[in-house]
C-alpha cells in the first residue's frame, strides 16, 4: 500500500499513523466574526462562490505537499480532489502548513478554505513562483468555522496556507483548499492540447466501495515491456498530431507509437512487450549522460497493482484510457509523493534527484506509482489528469469512484560512477513522469486482472504466482489467453 511522504526540513521522511482522530473531531457550522478581508459563506457547494472571471480552481487535482500529516487517512492531497468527505490535517503544532501547485503562473484572485472543526486562529496566505521564496498575500487572516474565502490579489505557481496559530488543541484541518484564478487557463495541471475524450460506454451508479477483503499480501502482475522506440519528440497525449513538439521520449511496449498514435492505430500495432495482447503504449523522458543516451535494458517491469484496499473492487482500465503520472514542473518534495524510493542507486534511495555518483557496476533505478481511481466518465481530460486520481486513505472517493489498476514503473538504467552529468530529457530528476495509453486486448487485460489483483497473488507477466501453483496461470506457455 501507499506511504504519506511530506517535507521536512528539505528531505521527504516516511510517516505512519499518529494515533486515532480525535471523536471530537466533527465539522463545525458556527459562524465566525468577519476580520480582515475573509468572509462565511456558511455550507455552499465547493465551487459555487467564484463569481464572474474569478472561477477557475486552479488547485483542484494538483500537487499538494504539506509540512506533516497526522496519519495515513489525512494527506495533502485529500485538501484538494473535490470531495469535502476527505481531508488533509496536520500534527499537532502551530507552525505547519499546506501547498499546491497550479501548473503554471496564475493570476490568483480568491481563496476558500472549508475548515474542520481543528481550523487555524490565524494563518498566511503565501504565493511563490518556485516553491522556493515566497510572498504573502495580504496580511495574516483570522481563521473561521466552516467554508472561508479570502479575496486576494497576486501571481504564482504555488499558494501556501501558512498556520500562525491553531483554534484548538489539535493541527489544522482542511477538508478544502481551492484557490480561484481568473483568465482562460483552465484548472488543476494544465497542459497544451487537451480535450475531452468521453467513455462509451461510461461507468455510472459506482459506489466506491468500502469492504475490507480477507488480507493477502500480494495482488499484482507485472507487464514486461522493453524499450520500442528512442529519442523521438513525440508526446499523442500531450502533443497529439504534433511531431516534435515534446521533448524526447523513451518508450516502451507498442513499437508503433508518435504523435498520431489513436487506439485503432495501437491495437493494430505490434508490441515490445511478453505478452502479446499488450500493445499498450509506456512512455518517458528519455535519460541521458551528457549527450549520450541511456536506455533500459531488456524487459522493463511495469507492475498492475491495487491501490485501494479492497482489491477485489478493482476492474480493468477500459480501451482508450491514458493519463500523464507525474509533473515536469514538479518539485522535489511532490515527485517524492508517489516515488516508492525515489532515484535509487547502491545503497542510496529516496533521492529527489539523480545522485552525482553511483558504485561502479550498479544501476540508477525509479520506481513511481500511478493514480488508481477513474471517473468512469472521460478516458482523458484537457490536463490529461484530473480524469484520474490517487485513493485516500485506500479508498477511491466520489468524484473517482472506480477502482483500476495501480500502475508503477519500475525502470533500471545501466549507468554508474561519476553520474553528476546524468539528466532527463524533461530536467532535473524529480520532473520525471510518464504516460499510458491503454491498448490491452481487453478479454486478456481481464484474464490478468481477475487472476492476480482480485484473486490476491503474486504473478509474473503470465499470471502465474509461483508461491499458488494451484491457482494456475491467466495466460499459455505462449504468453495468450488458453
Amino acid at each position: 500500500m501507499r506511504h504519506s511522504l511530506v517535507a521536512t526540513t528539505g528531505l521527504m521522511l516516511l510517516l505512519s499513523a499518529c494515533g486515532q482522530t480525535p471523536s471530537a473531531y466533527q465539522p463545525s457550522a458556527t459562524p465566525g466574526d468577519q476580520v480582515h478581508s475573509a468572509h462565511m459563506h456558511g455550507q455552499a457547494s465547493l465551487g459555487s462562490q467564484a463569481l464572474g472571471d474569478c472561477a477557475t480552481d486552479s488547485a483542484r487535482g494538483g500537487a499538494a505537499v504539506a509540512s506533516s500529516v497526522q496519519n495515513f487517512n489525512t494527506p495533502a492531497r485529500a485538501a484538494v480532489d473535490g470531495d469535502p468527505a476527505t481531508r488533509w490535517s496536520s500534527e499537532f503544532s502551530d507552525d505547519q502548513w499546506l501547498q499546491v501547485n497550479l501548473g503554471g503562473m496564475k493570476d490568483i484572485c480568491q481563496v476558500t478554505l472549508s475548515w474542520e472543526y481543528a481550523r487555524a486562529e490565524t494563518f498566511q496566505l503565501q504565493v511563490s513562483d518556485d516553491s522556493k521564496t515566497w510572498r504573502d498575500l495580504g496580511a495574516p487572516t483570522a481563521g473561521q468555522d466552516g467554508q472561508q474565502t479570502v479575496t486576494v490579489s497576486g501571481k504564482g505557481q504555488y499558494v501556501r496556507m501558512k498556520g500562525l496559530k491553531r483554534h484548538t488543541g489539535y493541527g489544522y484541518s482542511l477538508l478544502e483548499f481551492q484557490v480561484f484564478t481568473s483568465g482562460a487557463d483552465g484548472g488543476g495541471m494544465p497542459m497544451p492540447g487537451g480535450e475531452y475524450v468521453l467513455a462509451n460506454p461510461p461507468v455510472t451508479g459506482v459506489v466506491p466501495s468500502q469492504k475490507d477483503p480477507p488480507h493477502r499480501y500480494f495482488h499484482e502482475f507485472q507487464a514486461n515491456c522493453a524499450v520500442s522506440r528512442t529519442t523521438l519528440p513525440d508526446d499523442p497525449i500531450v502533443f497529439f498530431g504534433k511531431p516534435g513538439a515534446s521533448h524526447t521520449h523513451t518508450f516502451l511496449g507498442n513499437t508503433t507509437t508518435n504523435a498520431a498514435s489513436t487506439l485503432a492505430s495501437l491495437q493494430a500495432g505490434s508490441t515490445a512487450c511478453v505478452v502479446p495482447g499488450d500493445k499498450s503504449a509506456y512512455w518517458m523522458p528519455t535519460m541521458f549522460n551528457g549527450d549520450q543516451e541511456i536506455l533500459p535494458v531488456g524487459p522493463q517491469v511495469i507492475y498492475y497493482k491495487t491501490g485501494v484496499l479492497d482489491y477485489t473492487s478493482v476492474r480493468p482500465f477500459p480501451p482508450g484510457l491514458r493519463y500523464v503520472v507525474g509533473n515536469m514542473k514538479a518539485t522535489p518534495e511532490e515527485f517524492l509523493t508517489n516515488s516508492v524510493e525515489g532515484w535509487e542507486c547502491g545503497n542510496s534511495s529516496y533521492n529527489a534527484d539523480i545522485p552525482a555518483s553511483c558504485p561502479q557496476g550498479t544501476q540508477i533505478n525509479v520506481r513511481y506509482q500511478a493514480p488508481s481511481c477513474w471517473d468512469g466518465i472521460h478516458l482523458d481530460t484537457p490536463n490529461h489528469q484530473s480524469h484520474m486520481a490517487y485513493p485516500v486513505a485506500g479508498r477511491c472517493t466520489a468524484s473517482h469512484p472506480v477502482a483500476v489498476p495501480m500502475l508503477e514503473f519500475k525502470m533500471a538504467f545501466p549507468v554508474s560512477g561519476d553520474t553528476s552529468k546524468v539528466r532527463l530529457a524533461s530536467g532535473r530528476g524529480y520532473s520525471f513522469h510518464y504516460d499510458f495509453y491503454n491498448a490491452w486486448e481487453p478479454a486478456t487485460l481481464k484474464a490478468m486482472v481477475d487472476q492476480c489483483i482480485v484473486g490476491g497473488l503474486q504473478c509474473n507477466a503470465r499470471g502465474y504466482d509461483e508461491a499458488h501453483p494451484e491457482a494456475g496461470a491467466a495466460l499459455g506457455l505462449d504468453y495468450r489467453l488458453p
